[in-house]
């Protein structure tokens, strides 16, 4: 028996006077009390008890003893009050891990929204395209796209996002607009480097049939944010999240094209630590990005 049960079951038999009360109240059997007890008087070479037919009752050294137990038993009891009320309150830091161009563009109001509704959170924000191991780092949530590999990690799904082919008004006066996914190939192709790095852009026809299109063009970048000015100021065509796009197509800036044919959608997944004893304040985080993200989010982000 581990010393914080020995302490707790000492207390118990000094306060009801009975081994078999105290070994009830602690779900253990009475010989294991009376083992644990004798362990302890052998290891200290004192008498805690006296045992005689009308109970149980505490030696001189037995009750300074027990006076010890006893403090250290409350403070056991503010320790764990304390752990419990820290796991149920939305307060404290908060780490937060995202990519550049979903944190700057999207994440980055949200969590503003949070910290205003949750005064009490103060938040570690960082941006890294890379991937970021979350328990070195001593990140609380971590915000990924793409499907997830098999880990001891937890994850809730947040929604979805999606992508669209897009052109400038300028470019597509200049050279055409592809009317399929392989008249795409003969245009000039802004890569984003980070997703289509192997210069192969995937569509898929309103059968279900895919069709990738191998591309080439005069930018290759793994920022979003170049990939889109490109695009506005005519360079040619890009495949672009829509929360890149959104604005810049309500603009007129760019527009999208081949919307018949779908292009590969990215799930969004808020990955933390641990499945288990997840914290308030990463729960409630949690739950204001799925309300946040759901159904067509990306028309209200930026």
């Amino acid at each position: 028996m581990d010393r914080i049960t020995g302490i707790q079951l000492f207390v118990r038999i000094v306060e009801t006077g009975s081994f078999s009360k105290a070994s009830a109240d602690l779900g253990v059997t009475q010989p294991t009390a009376t083992k644990h007890v004798a362990a302890v008087e052998a290891r200290l070479g004192a008498r805690l008890l006296n045992r005689n037919t009308r109970g149980v009752s505490a030696t001189e050294i037995g009750a300074l003893y027990y006076e010890k137990c006893k403090a250290i038993q409350h403070q056991l009891e503010e320790a764990d009050n304390l752990a419990t009320l820290l796991q149920s309150q939305v307060s404290g830091q908060l780490r937060v891990s995202t990519s550049v161009a979903f944190g700057r563009r999207v994440l980055t109001p949200l969590v503003l929204a949070f910290m205003r509704e949750h005064p009490e959170i103060t938040v570690d924000m960082s941006f890294d395209d890379r991937y970021v191991n979350l328990v070195e780092q001593g990140v609380d949530v971590a915000i990924r796209m793409g499907r997830l590999a098999d880990s001891s990690l937890g994850a809730r799904y947040l929604g979805l996002n999606p992508w669209v082919l897009v052109g400038s008004p300028d470019y597509l006066k200049a050279h055409g607009t592809p009317q399929s996914p392989a008249e795409v190939a003969r245009h000039a192709c802004l890569v984003y480097s980070s997703v289509q790095g192997d210069e192969r852009w995937h569509f898929s026809a309103p059968t279900g049939a895919a069709e990738p299109v191998p591309v080439h063009g005069p930018l290759r970048s793994n920022n979003l944010s170049v990939v889109l000015e490109a695009t506005r100021a005519g360079m040619g065509l890009a495949i672009l999240p829509w929360y890149v796009a959104y604005h810049s197509v309500q603009q007129g800036a760019v527009q999208p094209l081949l919307t018949d044919f779908a292009l590969p959608v990215q799930e969004i997944h808020a990955v933390f630590p641990s499945p288990k004893l997840v914290p308030s304040k990463v729960s409630s985080f949690i739950a204001s990005l799925q309300e946040s993200l759901a159904d067509e989010w990306w028309k209200r982000a930026g």
